[in-house]
This record gives structure tokens, C-alpha cells and sequence, in this order.
């Protein structure tokens, strides 16, 4: 069940999304927005460009009464949109460096003050406010990786800059881990259609699932202390030969952004660098890392439908979500959805009787369903009203720069 659209919310919606993503570029200078850490990283107004050029070439382009802002941009800011056209190496955004971040301000005005205007002006029918709609979530994908890229790019800066002041951290441990029994049977998985969905939460659909146990909390940094103490990164036999080749070709021996100094372990922060957090979820590893671990705990990571079934139980229950004052996960609890996206035992596949939409739009989310890895819930990054528990992350097996952990399971025996 598809609802219709109200346009004033629409416009209310659109408006203060973009809005969202100016508040995070604020706190940054031009030189700050310009850098790219690595490939698999953009610079921030690179995002704020390609978030507009979403908008313009999907939406604004139909309209005959629209003119263009700058034919380069569309090259410049596409970012994997075969059909569309060429575009600019996604390795060497951070080299261009014009325009700079008043032109690409200049720009999001400029189109935002299109759309409105085409709204308001009832040029817009159903199908392209659907776009605005979907390119409004697009946006906030955009804002989470925003955050993802510049604590990247900070946690690789001599002194580790500063991206919000926050108060210290509780250094308490968590509760001790606790398991809940779910059962088995015939369940229900995928978006139901009531509200906003991306395509790969859908086609809704049964499956089969054993009873299971599942953990009341995500795995944290306490626990993690423990793997690593115990030899978890030297036991060749935890690790899936792909996992053991990457720590040992990257020399991981603990999670991302973790340093020991003075014989204490720390961790980048957007807050800076701080002494580790006991009670907080562990954050940044990779599926890999979360592989290992499960199975050094005597358990393993859920399947997506396991996760999705258990977290229909704990739906109105949320964690740390995106907090431009905090941006960090909070202590770990009961919820499932917040604080860290929780890896899977599932790859990424289309569920049956999926289908990629028409046209270039269409290459959003099928044409990346090979070799990467689904995550559940949300993240500290992720923003409010961004999430659902039948949202589908996924990232291959290597990568940690999300704010990725994990949540451990077991059969019911």
C-alpha cells in the first residue's frame, strides 16, 4: 500500500533535510571540506553537491520551466549513474577543487528554490514528487556518510582534530550479556508498504527460521577488550582464510581508529582522541572482525531474518541516533536500531521477485548486490527518522569506517 503524497509536507520534509546536511558542512572550513582520506571516502562538499545534482538531474530536469545551474556539474557529481552519462573518477574527488564551497552553497540554494517553486506551482506530479521523496532519504544516506568521511579524514590528522565538544565518558561497564528465546516458524520479512522504503526492503516475503536466541545487547568495547586479551587477532582458526589474509595484509589488531597510548587503549572520536569506553558498543570492525569474535564467544552473528523477527519485539525501542552534539555511540542497551549498525551472517541479496525501478534511478540499490555483506538497525550517524528495521545497509566484508558492530546469536537448544 503505496499513500499519497501531501505536497506541504513534502516541501516541509525536503527543506529541512537539506537544511540538516548545511548544519553538519557548518562546522567545517573550506579546507576541511575539500580533503578525501581515501577511495572509499568523499569530500563533504562533494556530498552536498552530488546530494543537489540528485535533485536537479531526477527532478528538475523534466521541467521545462527549469534552467541548468552548471552543465559541468553533472559530470563533476554524478556518482555511479551509468546511464546518465560519464562522470568524474570517484578516487580523485578530493582534487577538485573548484568549485569550492560558496559556489556549491550557491548551488543548493539554487535548486532549492527550484523544487519549491515546482512544487508550489503543481508542475510536479506523483512520480516526481516520489523522487523528491526518495531523494530526500538519499540525502540523509548522504549526511550519515558525511559524518563517516570527515572522522576519517580527522582520525588521520596528526592531532586528531576536534569536530564537537562533548563531556567525558561513563567509564562503567555495561550489564552483563543476557539472551532472549525467540521462536521459530513461518515469519513475515520486508517492508509492509506502508510509508517509505527503499527497493531492496521489498518484495515482502516468508521465510523459514528455526528458534533462536539472540543477544539483549550489542557486543561492546569490554567485551572486545576480552577477544583481544585472549588472543582473538593471533588464532588463525577463529578467522575466515579472506578475514586472516586482510588483518595480518593490514596489520588490524584491534578495531578501526583504536591506538594504544601510554600503554592504555584509545579511540578516535569526533570528540577527539579518548581513553576506549567499557560500556559502550564496540564500533568500527568489519565483518571479518565480527565473524571472529562470534565464533571465539561460542556463538555466531544472525541471519538478516533472524534480526529483523527479533527486532519486531523491541520496534519502539531506539539508541543512539545522529546528534550533531554528540555523533557517538551511547552506552549499550536493549535496543536494536541506534548506536551501531549490527553486521549479519547474510550477504546481500535481492529478496524473490525483486525488481530494479526503470532507468538510470533504477541502479540505486540492485546493481550492488554482489560481494558485500548486510547490516541491521542504525547507527550514531544514522539520522532520526532515517531508520526502520527492515532497512537493508550493506558494505563488503573489509570495511569499518561505518559505525558498524555487531550482535551475537545462537540456536535454540
Amino acid at each position: 500500500m503505496t499513500l499519497a503524497i501531501d505536497t506541504r509536507d513534502l516541501v516541509q520534509r525536503f527543506l529541512d533535510v537539506r537544511r540538516m546536511t548545511d548544519a553538519l558542512a557548518a562546522r567545517l572550513s573550506a579546507e576541511d571540506q575539500t580533503a578525501q582520506s581515501m577511495p572509499d571516502t568523499s569530500p563533504t562538499k562533494w556530498h552536498r553537491a552530488h546530494t543537489t545534482w540528485f535533485f536537479e538531474e531526477f527532478v528538475l530536469r523534466a521541467d521545462p520551466d527549469y534552467t541548468e545551474f552548471d552543465p559541468s556539474y553533472r559530470y563533476l557529481f554524478n556518482s555511479y549513474y551509468e546511464a546518465v552519462g560519464p562522470r568524474h573518477p570517484r578516487p580523485q574527488r578530493g582534487l577538485v577543487t573548484r568549485p569550492g564551497i560558496v559556489d556549491i552553497g550557491r548551488y543548493r540554494s539554487y535548486v532549492d528554490e527550484a523544487v519549491v517553486r515546482a512544487l508550489d506551482g503543481g508542475r510536479l506530479g506523483e512520480p516526481a514528487q516520489r523522487l523528491i521523496e526518495l531523494g530526500t532519504h538519499h540525502e540523509q544516506q548522504h549526511q550519515e556518510l558525511l559524518v563517516m568521511d570527515i572522522k576519517h579524514l580527522f582520525s588521520i590528522h596528526p592531532f586528531g582534530p576536534v569536530y564537537v565538544e562533548r563531556p567525558a565518558d561513563d567509564q562503567s561497564p555495561a550489564a552483563p550479556q543476557a539472551w532472549s528465546r525467540v521462536p521459530g516458524g513461518i515469519v513475515e520479512i520486508g517492508h509492509d508498504g506502508r510509508g517509505f522504503a527503499f527497493d531492496n526492503e521489498g518484495p515482502r516475503h516468508q521465510v523459514l527460521l528455526s528458534d533462536f536466541e539472540i543477544a539483549e545487547r550489542a557486543v561492546t568495547v569490554g567485551d572486545w577488550l576480552e577477544f583481544m586479551a585472549d588472543g582473538g587477532y593471533d588464532q588463525p582458526g577463529l578467522w575466515l582464510s579472506d578475514g586472516w589474509a586482510t588483518i595480518n595484509a593490514e596489520g588490524w589488531r584491534a578495531p578501526g581508529y583504536w591506538q594504544q597510548v601510554d600503554g592504555q587503549w584509545t579511540t578516535y572520536t569526533l570528540s577527539g582522541r579518548r581513553p576506549v569506553v567499557p560500556g559502550e558498543p564496540v564500533c568500527h570492525v568489519s565483518f571479518y572482525e565480527a565473524d571472529a569474535f562470534a565464533r571465539w564467544a561460542g556463538a555466531r552473528l544472525p541471519t538478516e531474518f533472524e534480526w529483523e523477527t527479533a527486532a519486531t519485539h523491541r520496534a519502539e525501542r531506539r539508541g543512539q541516533l545522529l546528534d550533531p552534539d554528540r555523533v557517538h555511540p551511547g552506552r549499550a542497551g536493549s535496543a536494536m536500531v541506534g548506536d551501531v549498525w549490527e553486521w549479519t551472517a547474510s550477504a546481500y541479496l535481492p529478496y524473490p521477485g525483486f525488481a530494479a525501478a526503470p532507468g538510470a534511478v533504477g541502479e540505486y540499490n540492485g546493481k550492488f548486490m554482489s560481494d558485500q555483506h548486510v547490516l541491521r538497525g542504525a547507527g550514531a550517524a544514522t539520522p532520526p527518522g532515517h531508520e526502520r528495521i527492515t532497512y537493508r545497509n550493506f558494505f563488503p566484508a573489509r570495511s569499518r569506517w561505518a559505525f558498524s558492530g555487531l550482535r551475537l546469536a545462537r540456536s535454540a537448544a
